[in-house]
């Protein structure tokens, strides 16, 4: 499988401390993005981000339902599943 054709689920810490969670199909490109204020409303003014988590999938559908499963998650849940 190409580079290109993967998806991934993301976290990403913000500069306040909190943690934002997504998925896209070029994770260079979304972290850019991110840092450039173009990523999402809500790390546009939380930044600079770091990334800090991910995972990849073979299909956008499983990166997503990935997303909103981590999104569930309480913010302890989120640190043990980043250590």
């Amino acid at each position: 499988m190409s580079r290109g054709s993967m998806n991934y689920t993301y976290i990403v810490k913000c500069s306040d401390g909190t943690f934002y969670t997504g998925w896209t199909n070029d994770l260079t490109r979304r972290m850019e993005a991110h840092n450039q204020g173009r990523g999402a409303k809500y790390t546009k003014a939380r930044r600079p981000v770091t990334l800090i988590y991910y995972e990849t999938f073979e299909t956008k559908e499983e990166a997503m339902k990935r997303e909103y499963a981590i999104k569930q998650l309480s913010r302890k849940e989120k640190e043990e599943l980043i250590r």
